[in-house]
């Protein structure tokens, strides 16, 4: 509950104009970076939320009911974020977790390739100061680290969908945010497991 009430308050702080100023004197978690870009830059990156499993699934399967809520809560969490561009690999899962977000904002969810990530890495340089971009449990950590910041620890492919990076680039640096939303997926994971026993 603490982890997700400071999420909110971050993810607002990181909203407010004064961010600049922030991520000037911010500190930890800081690599250098060659950007473009005079304006600071932040990057909220995810994984899609739960995906439907099972045989009837498919090869491209939809959102679970908990990553229908998931994606909702996303888009309650960014509400206050002035977000100019949302991103999402081509796949109904990532699309869906994307897609609430995007209505709020009136944006369309564009596509990227996910076999071309360090091309999407430089593309992000002109696309907005305020982007979403929603992949998989592999390519965004994997993103995080093209764009300068820290992926830490991975994502576990399994049953870890509540990971929130908040990549921000300013002037040369970047700040590297790893916070938590939603519901714990873990929790997800281990009623599944309980159902299917």
């Amino acid at each position: 509950m603490f982890t997700r009430i400071t999420s909110l308050l971050i993810i607002g702080f990181i909203s407010s104009p004064w961010v600049n100023t922030w991520a000037e004197s911010a500190t930890s978690n800081t690599n250098s970076q060659t950007n473009s870009q005079t304006n600071s830059q932040v990057i909220y990156l995810v994984r899609h939320g739960e995906k439907e499993l099972g045989p009837n699934a498919g090869k491209d399967p939809q959102l679970a009911k908990a990553g229908k809520a998931r994606a909702e809560q996303l888009a309650r969490i960014l509400k206050g974020v002035e977000i100019d561009a949302v991103y999402s690999t081509d796949f109904t899962r990532t699309r869906e977790t994307a897609r609430p977000l995007a209505e709020q904002r009136g944006l369309p969810v564009q596509s990227y390739d996910y076999r071309k990530l360090k091309e999407f890495a430089v593309d992000l340089d002109q696309a907005g100061d305020r982007i979403l971009v929603v992949g998989h449990s592999n390519t965004t950590p994997e993103m995080v680290a093209l764009l300068g910041g820290e992926q830490g620890a991975p994502i576990r492919e399994s049953n870890e969908y509540d990971r929130l990076y908040i990549v921000i680039r300013d002037r040369g640096q970047v700040t590297t945010l790893l916070q938590r939303y939603g519901k714990d997926s873990r929790q997800h994971h281990v009623a599944e497991l309980s159902q299917t026993q």
